[in-house]
């Protein structure tokens, strides 16, 4: 069983060096390249300010998280949930440094970027020189975001676990063609169509007779 963790956070800055915190994080499990349904979800107290140009970001504002849990009180939690599991995660690098700055200050071992898969970087190598944002790639494979009119990390864990299907060879869509048909055969979806006519026409039934009065004792005709 192939099991991997798409994830996502939002941030009150561009820089964990510099004292920019966590302040949400989204993840989606996928087993076998396969949502199950499963999913993490914490809004977290950065326990600092909440700058205005992230806010105007993702929405956060800092009376809303001034009561939500800080990253130490849900760091086992998601500990539990990622597991040993490849992450999936868009920018990987950005991720990584906020989660790595975090599980830092409570005690807890780095993530290596050797578990992640950065899917900005699948992107760019399947179509190089285009776009490789979230909403250029969903976009392209016509993956409704429309309700993306700010950033949210399970939000975009859900969209981004669509994205890297597509990247990585498609999502099946075996499963939801099933859904449509109505014969099931040995395990393959067969679509049942109307039966086509196939009595001949007045004017075809005349223009074989015709021809058949041409050949001696045509076997045709009964």
């Amino acid at each position: 069983m192939l099991r991997e963790v798409v994830l996502d956070t939002e941030t009150t800055g561009l820089s964990a060096k510099s004292g920019d915190r966590i302040v949400e994080i989204g993840c989606v499990e996928l087993v076998n390249h396969m949502p199950t349904g499963q999913h993490f979800h914490a809004y977290i107290n950065p326990e600092r300010d909440m700058p205005e140009q992230a806010e105007a970001i993702h929405g956060l504002s800092q009376d809303f998280l001034s009561d939500k849990p800080t990253f130490a009180d849900i760091a086992e939690a998601f500990e539990a949930f990622i597991g040993d599991s490849m992450l999936i995660i868009h920018n990987a690098d950005f991720d990584l440094s906020f989660l790595n700055a975090e599980r830092e200050r409570v005690g807890q071992e780095p993530l290596s970027a050797e578990r992640a898969i950065d899917t900005v970087g699948l992107a760019r190598r399947k179509f190089p020189g285009s776009p490789a944002n979230l909403d250029a790639l969903c976009h392209r494979f016509q993956i409704d975001n429309s309700d993306r009119t700010l950033h949210g990390a399970l939000k975009d864990a859900r969209l981004l676990s669509d994205v890297y299907l597509e990247l990585i060879g498609g999502r099946q869509q075996g499963l939801e063609l099933a859904a449509n048909t109505e014969i099931i055969i040995e395990g393959a979806a067969v679509s049942r169509r109307p039966p086509r006519p196939h009595a001949p026409s007045p004017e075809e039934e005349a223009a074989h007779a015709a021809f058949l009065d041409k050949i001696d004792a045509p076997i045709w005709r009964a």
